[in-house]
């Protein structure tokens, strides 16, 4: 166990109070010493055991999957420090979610997260002849042709996607943009693996428990990424963590997994506060080293203080919380006449790709949450072990308050 762990877990074995003990924080040490020693890792003492004994993990961090921006290596640190890995798989096909799978499986058997989409592509020529005509000045003044469409696009997750996530039986199957047919849930939960899917109102939270997930990602509107709405089209009904978790906590029977502006320590215990059984987190690990951005991207966060991030539509077709540049500030953020998800990406792309060659970030799609000022360049292991102690030291301190 290195310094830096070892100082973090011995401040939180400090504090004592009614969330935690000292006992409680003294575990955890002692679970990460076990680890190193390839011994069963002993439970420390979270509040709220409910996801910690369902997928039999050490802390309830997860690490969010974040398509295009991670490399296998992450979810292998963050499992292995006793978090959940998720690897995001909706842009890959059945070979590659095998190979890449594979290629986790060589390296730890502790759970594992596969993360789906479940998006509806609506064609409309006219809409997306006109969107590249908005476009068209940037085309110009960029020297690059539009794009034409493709006939298809990615799909959703489906049975041919479903046989091969029943062979390989990850522990969790996430999904985003709501949930796939009846007949594919119920296959994947008789193959053993838990189901999780994002809601972003009270509404969707009750959708997904009735329809069978076992437990529910509360997406508040800080967060980085795609939002998770699929009965709502409608931005302004995206609600905040600070009164979504709690809404969703009291709607639900299953676990609810908190998201959106946590990235230490006193978030997680705020999220547990308020009723939340883990949270995923996925901007605060974007500057781990197992993280796959861009220089441009990397530079973004790390300058985060002056950065403004907004829910646009304008670089995918669906609304996504970004950095701020050029194209969401002159088109956007929230537009009309966007082609449907995928399709808005495919518009960008010329203009991503020769502003990108020129060192410059104007269409590119640089994706965070709104505490983004708070990521820390850490090792994605490291990282998840220290977010624990931050934790636990914190819901020791609020107890002692108590």
């Amino acid at each position: 166990m290195g310094s830096i762990e070892r100082r973090e877990l011995m401040k939180a074995a400090a504090v004592g109070g009614i969330a935690l003990s000292i006992g409680g924080a003294q575990s955890l040490l002692a679970s990460n010493e076990a680890r190193a020693q390839g011994a069963p890792p002993r439970a420390a003492g979270w509040p709220n055991r409910s996801l910690l004994d369902l997928l039999k993990i050490d802390h309830p961090v997860i690490q969010a999957p974040m398509g295009g921006h991670i490399s296998p290596d992450m979810p292998v640190a963050v499992s292995g420090s006793g978090g959940l890995g998720s690897f995001p798989c909706s842009a890959l096909t059945s070979t590659q979610v095998r190979d890449v799978a594979a290629k986790i499986r060589a390296q730890t058997t502790k759970p594992l997260n596969l993360n789906f989409f479940c998006h509806v592509t609506q064609r409309d020529a006219a809409v997306e002849a006109g969107w590249l005509k908005r476009l068209a000045t940037y085309y110009t003044e960029l020297g690059v042709n539009p794009p034409d469409f493709p006939t298809s696009t990615r799909p959703p997750f489906g049975a041919e996607m479903c046989d091969v996530v029943v062979e390989l039986r990850p522990q969790v199957v996430s999904f985003h943009f709501g949930l796939p047919e009846k007949s594919l849930v119920d296959r994947l939960k008789a193959a053993g693996c838990v189901i999780f899917s994002s809601a972003t109102t009270v509404t969707e939270a009750r959708w997904l428990e009735e329809h069978g997930v076992d437990a529910v990602i509360a997406q508040g509107a800080e967060a980085g990424g795609h939002r998770g709405m699929f009965l709502t089209r409608e931005p302004t009904s995206q609600v905040g963590t600070l009164a979504l978790v709690p809404q969703v906590v009291d709607a639900v029977k299953v676990p609810v997994i908190a998201a959106g502006g946590i990235a230490d320590g006193r978030g997680i215990a705020a999220a547990f506060a308020l009723g939340a059984s883990s949270v995923q987190m996925g901007t605060a690990y974007l500057l781990c080293p197992e993280a796959r951005i861009s220089a441009l991207h990397r530079a973004a966060l790390k300058s985060a203080k002056d950065k403004l991030t907004a829910i646009s539509n304008v670089l995918t077709g669906r609304p996504a919380r970004v950095f701020v540049n050029r194209i969401v500030r002159e088109v956007g953020p929230l537009a009309t006449g966007v082609p449907s998800f995928p399709l808005g990406a495919v518009a960008i792309g010329p203009l991503r790709t020769k502003a990108e060659s020129q060192g410059s970030a104007d269409f590119s799609g640089l994706y965070a949450g709104q505490a983004a000022a708070l990521g820390r360049e850490l090792p994605a292991g490291e990282l998840t072990l220290k977010l624990a102690a931050e934790a636990l030291q914190r819901l020791g301190a609020l107890g002692r308050a108590g």
